[in-house]
């Protein structure tokens, strides 16, 4: 029975430890503009291990109500529907966090 306990145990571990954790920045400074909302992207995809993938100097930005929404193509999806990773920036925080395309 403890056996089975520890084993258990092991496996809720090695399950919790696989999800992914989010990583907004902490930035607390508002962001007002397109160009502000494409820097604060630029330097939250200089955080990520395959940043070299990202064209952030191509993004694309549209204006939520209280949110920037920044689209950056990748080139390893070029040819690919959809080709650009969607980043969301709070126009209040200036936290950005990614977004699921489809």
């Amino acid at each position: 029975m403890i056996k089975l306990c520890l084993v258990f145990l092991l496996l809720l571990g090695g399950v919790v430890s696989c999800q992914p954790q989010a990583t907004p920045t902490a930035s607390t400074q508002p962001v007002a503009s397109a160009d502000a909302a494409r820097a604060a992207v630029a330097d939250y995809i200089k955080t990520q291990p395959n940043a070299a993938l990202y064209q952030a100097d191509s993004a694309r930005i549209v204006d939520v109500d209280t949110k920037w929404q920044v689209l950056v193509p990748r080139i390893d999806w070029v040819g690919r529907m959809p080709n650009a990773a969607a980043f969301e920036v709070d126009k209040q925080t200036g936290t950005v966090s990614t977004l699921k395309v489809k």
